[in-house]
């Protein structure tokens, strides 16, 4: 060869040479670091098949499930793999139309790809997916039914407290924080109440089916007969405080009302029910027809989804007084023996406030003031504690008082073991002084000390008030689950130590105690006696008041009611509270008596049967928001309550068999 074609060889050697270099390396890249085409390839060889698991199940305190799993299907697509199918009669099937069918195939290769599988149509009704199922092999291999287990709830009460399940939403899943990263497109989450709360317990861990299939996409039997699978593990079980008896009991006696009950155990801090009135059965939020029910309780006038347990602030009223009344003992500014000559009124801060009486000695100690509920007593105790001598100031004092309600749980959350609590309002400094510019004084505010003015309290902050009363001094943090079937760790911990409240003495305890006994046995609670166990409790007449049309309105007032019993080695506080409907003696009395004998006796007597059928029947939500409310007609038509109203009927003729 020519020397000079020498130069030209070497150059064709070269660009051979990286010609191959460049396939080799190419190669490489694709088969050994690129995984895209190795999980093409697997998808378009292998079938990977999600196993839901079960939720986990609630119990109630004796072990009655609160809620169940029952099995729906969903109706699951892959993109690339739907190819001649009866598009048509799929559409008739699932009620839509082509356009929706084509939007929602968009949709899932948007939101998982093309060869992946995504939800198509949630929850398929009973008479869907007995169609589908005669049909599938029309609708194959693109289309797949996959079995979704979903909550039914057979009291058909509790919405409020077990909330309900929802299909995980895009910002979910793209959360930075990692929290959703166990989860993918189309799985479901707890939403509100304990399914949310509890969620990393109730949700157990999926488990996968690989399946190999053929040229036509047909599943042939499972990979390396099963070498690769892994099993679905079950959610773990909630073991509640909740008395399911008790709930329905509850709920059923605030239907036609608005307001709220909440009952708990005082030696555990276990929330026995818990009612925010008007209800709605959870059954309205589970299978295919959550959504759009959801978007009619949501509208609602009566505002059913609104749990006023825990998010609605309340004046107290009366049942304030014997929080003031511990507060002014402890401080030292009054004694057990201390008096006021109140003649019908309070007018120490330049305007006459009027009491309800009027006869000699009615607040001649603290006794007497708390059994005849006399305003201006604790109306002077309060502006004793913050006027006291020894705080240096009104302000200081007024700190030192704010000091007393927050360690008695109010003015923030108490820490229950569902979201959305609030922490309601106390006259600390900083909302005093705002409200009067920096200037005010024990007066301005006197109205707090039985339980008006700048108080906003919730039914949960007054029940766990009561627990502290009853104790003669701690609580626990209210809560619903008691215990975790096979849970080895200290996520129930808080929830099992003594809270204390500063150093109140059993002296002043016990007077207020006392007090409490005299207002059931010979005050204005004698509505709420029992026969051989004693009560002790407090009512309460709130004055509501609301802006219309720009104005401060006087509503009727709200009727309330706390209370505990036995009165030692107590088992039951209670809170209840009846809106816009008059005076304490009329419904939140005989509702919170009727409960308390329920739980304490399990068995309603004879002489409050009348009451008892007295307070099923009556309704104090006005003719407006009941015209107005569709919610009754929406649970008319729920499917599954008719274990709670079984058990009414058992409970109401006391055919209660243990």
């Amino acid at each position: 060869m020519s020397v000079y074609n020498q130069p030209r060889k070497r150059v064709i050697q070269l660009i051979i040479l990286g010609m191959v270099s460049l396939i080799v390396v190419r190669l490489f890249f694709l088969q050994v670091i690129e995984t895209k085409y190795s999980k093409l390839a697997d998808a378009n060889a292998v079938l990977k098949k999600v196993i839901y698991p079960s939720r986990g199940i609630i119990y109630d305190r004796n072990g009655l499930s609160v809620l169940r799993n029952e099995a729906l299907y969903d109706l699951m697509v892959t993109p690339s793999n739907v190819k001649k199918i009866d598009t048509a009669y799929l559409c008739s099937i699932l009620q839509i139309d082509k356009e929706e069918f084509h939007k929602r195939i968009v949709e899932s290769i948007i939101r998982n790809g093309r060869v992946r599988q995504s939800v198509f149509a949630s929850l398929l009704t009973p008479d869907m997916y007995g169609k589908l199922q005669e049909s599938m092999h029309r609708f194959q291999p693109g289309f797949e039914l996959v079995l979704r287990p979903v909550r039914s709830y057979p009291y058909g009460v509790g919405a409020s407290i077990l909330g309900y399940i929802s299909e995980i939403s895009p910002r979910q899943l793209k959360d930075p924080s990692g929290e959703y990263s166990a989860y993918q497109p189309g799985d479901y989450i707890g939403a509100t109440g304990l399914e949310k709360t509890y969620e990393s317990i109730l949700m157990g861990q999926r488990g996968i089916q690989y399946l190999m299939k053929d040229n036509l996409n047909r599943p042939q039997g499972s990979l390396e007969n099963g070498e690769f699978d892994t099993a679905a593990i079950a959610g773990k079980n909630l073991r509640l405080a909740l008395d399911i008896e008790l709930q329905v009991l509850g709920e059923r006696l605030m239907k036609g009302k608005v307001g709220s009950i909440v009952a708990i155990d005082p030696q555990t801090g276990g929330i026995l029910a818990m009612v925010s009135g008007p209800s709605f059965d959870p059954n309205l939020l589970s299978g295919s027809f959550r959504a759009k029910n959801f978007n009619k309780l949501y509208v609602d006038t009566t505002k059913p989804l609104y749990n006023r347990a825990i998010q609605a602030a309340y004046p107290p009223g009366s049942t304030f007084k014997p929080i003031t009344g511990l507060i002014g003992l402890d401080m030292g500014v009054i004694t057990p023996d201390f008096g006021f000559n109140c003649r019908g009124g309070y007018g120490l801060c330049g305007r006459f406030s009027r009491c309800l009486h009027s006869n000699p000695g009615h607040a001649a100690n603290i006794r007497l003031a708390l059994a005849n509920s006399c305003n201006s007593y604790f109306m002077h105790v309060y502006r004793m504690s913050v006027d006291a001598p020894k705080w240096g100031g009104v302000m200081k004092g007024q700190a030192k008082w704010t000091e007393y309600l927050s360690a008695m749980g109010f003015g923030h959350r108490v820490g229950i073991d569902i979201p959305s609590e609030l922490g309601g309002i106390i006259p600390d400094t900083g909302r005093m002084n705002r409200r009067y510019n920096g200037s005010w004084n024990s007066c301005s505010e006197m109205y707090v000390g039985m339980g008006q003015g700048l108080l906003g309290v919730t039914p949960l902050q007054l029940a766990n008030a009561m627990c502290i009363i009853a104790n003669r001094g701690y609580y626990y943090i209210p809560h619903f689950v008691e215990s975790i079937d096979g849970d080895q760790s200290d996520i129930l911990s808080k929830y099992k130590e003594k809270h204390r409240v500063s150093h109140i003495s059993n002296e002043a305890f016990n007077s207020v105690v006392l007090g409490l006994e005299d207002v059931v046995r010979n005050g204005t609670a004698r509505g709420a006696a029992m026969d051989s166990i004693i009560v002790c409790g407090k009512t309460g007449t709130a004055e509501n008041k609301a802006r219309i049309n720009g104005k401060i309105e006087k509503l009727k007032d709200h009727s309330l009611f706390v209370g505990f019993a036995p009165r030692d080695n107590p088992k039951i506080a209670i809170a209840v509270i009846v809106e816009n409907s008059g005076f304490s003696t009329t419904y939140a009395v005989p509702i919170a008596s009727i409960l308390m004998e329920k739980y304490l006796t399990d068995s309603i007597s004879v002489k409050r049967r009348p009451i008892l059928q007295r307070m099923l029947e009556a309704e104090t939500m006005s003719p407006e928001m009941k015209a107005k409310s569709k919610l009754d007609s929406l649970n008319s038509v729920s499917y599954a309550a008719t274990y709670g109203e079984d058990l009414l009927k058992k409970i109401i003729s006391n055919n209660l068999k243990k």
